[in-house]
Parts: C-alpha cells; sequence; structure tokens
C-alpha cells in the first residue's frame, strides 16, 4: 500500500501522505503501481464522464473538461515534459544542448506547439469514440500510458546523473516489470477480453520505437521524455480504441 501511495504522489497531484525517508530499493519498488495509478485515473475520467453525460452538456464542452480533469489530476507533469522534449528534440542541437535545453524552465516555440497539438488531438479523437466505447478508452488511455512509463525505464538507460525519474530507472528489474506487465495486461482482458490484447501490444511496440527514437537522439531517456511517452501513447491508445470502433472488432 505504501509503495502505491508513492506512485500516486509521484504521477498525480492527488494529495496522499507518504512517510520522506525511504529506502531506495522500496522506492524504485513503486514503479509496479504506475499501471494501477493510471486504472484510478481512468476511472475517475469515466466517472466524470458519466457524469457529465447525466448533465446533458455538449459533447465537445463535456471532452474538454474531462481533458482539462485529467490535466488538474496530473498537475501537467506529463504535459510539460512534453513541451520540454520537443523544445529539445527539434531543436537541431547536439546531444549536450539538448539535455540542456530540457533543463531550461522556458518553454520554447516547438514546445507551445506539442501542447497545442497534443491537446487538440485528444479532444478530436475522444469526440470521435461514441458513448458505448468512451469510458473503456478513457480508462485504456490512462492505464496503458502509465505502463509505457514501466516499458520505457526497463528498456532504456536513464542519461543524467540526476532527476526525479532516476531511483525508478535504475531500481527497475525483471520482476518489477514482469509483475507491473501482468497487472497491465490482466486489467486489458477484464476491460476488453482477447481483443484487448491488440492495443496492448501495438503500445508495447509504440513505446520501445518512440524510446529508441528518443534514445538515439540523446543516449537514453529522461524525466521530460517519460512525460512525452506517456502523452503520446494517450493519444495513441485512443487512436488504436477508434480503429477498433470503426472496424467493429
Amino acid at each position: 500500500m505504501r509503495k502505491f501511495l508513492i506512485a500516486l504522489q509521484f504521477l498525480t497531484s492527488i494529495p496522499v501522505r507518504t512517510k520522506s525517508a525511504m529506502d531506495k530499493n522500496k522506492l524504485a519498488g513503486a514503479a509496479v503501481y504506475f499501471p494501477l495509478v493510471g486504472l484510478l485515473l481512468g476511472l475517475i475520467l469515466a466517472t466524470a464522464n458519466k457524469l457529465l453525460y447525466v448533465l446533458g452538456l455538449e459533447e465537445l464542452l463535456a471532452n474538454t473538461l474531462l481533458v482539462t480533469l485529467l490535466i488538474i489530476l496530473t498537475a501537467g507533469l506529463h504535459l510539460d515534459g512534453l513541451a520540454d522534449t520537443f523544445d529539445a528534440l527539434l531543436s537541431r542541437k547536439a546531444r549536450p544542448e539538448m539535455l540542456k535545453i530540457m533543463r531550461d524552465s522556458r518553454i520554447g516555440t516547438m514546445g507551445v506547439l506539442s501542447l497545442i497539438c497534443i491537446i487538440l488531438l485528444k479532444l478530436s479523437l475522444l469526440c470521435a469514440l461514441d458513448l458505448k466505447m468512451m469510458n473503456v478508452s478513457l480508462i485504456l488511455m490512462c492505464l496503458l500510458s502509465r505502463y509505457s512509463l514501466v516499458l520505457s525505464m526497463f528498456s532504456f538507460p536513464y542519461v543524467r546523473e540526476e532527476g526525479k525519474a532516476k531511483v525508478f530507472i535504475e531500481g527497475m528489474n525483471t520482476k518489477i516489470f514482469s509483475l507491473a506487465t501482468a497487472i497491465t495486461l490482466f486489467c486489458v482482458l477484464v476491460l476488453l477480453g482477447l481483443k484487448g490484447l491488440i492495443p496492448f501490444i501495438m503500445v508495447m511496440l509504440f513505446t520501445i520505437l518512440t524510446g529508441k527514437f528518443i534514445a538515439k537522439k540523446i543516449g537514453g531517456i529522461t524525466g521530460d521524455t517519460l512525460g512525452a511517452i506517456n502523452e503520446l501513447t494517450e493519444v495513441f491508445v485512443l487512436l488504436n480504441m477508434l480503429i477498433l470502433m470503426r472496424f467493429g472488432i
């Protein structure tokens, strides 16, 4: 339970109390619960969606409120990483300069554009989904995107000497990854049955390819790039759900 609360504290703005002093290995082990934190976020969004439906709000307004709620629940953590990552990767600078750009608290043009695009994509995809697929899509979006963080931390090295994500990445091992994968797969199968294997496998492939692209540019991953991977995966999951819906799978 304590590790879950640490994961919740790390990934969200939900107020939780945990003891400040904790063994690094135990802290790293909290990554097991990243998918469950995603599941919780998804359930909150799905519940909010049901309430908004009962209120009879116009679709675009309701979906805008859902996206806003997710931003509030995560304190914009992953969006901040997305902006920093795009500012760096599209700067056409050398590796050391890109890492320096990510540390800059100021946001550049590419960062602003990436935020606009990712939010518009989420809104558009949510509006394209029918009511039947909406709630399960919201849950899977949050669940699989947080799993993508675990997969990234397991697959790629951390390139900074310090940082908030360092303890999770350096403490990542096969046991933590396998357990997080089992938890995620179980939740996906409960939500979608065997057809849930499609978005699950697609997210794994997408995460690895995205991580490889980033690692090729900067030599590994950082906390900012994890945020970017999370945001991109959220959109990718919604796209997968839309495709499943359109093809009647």
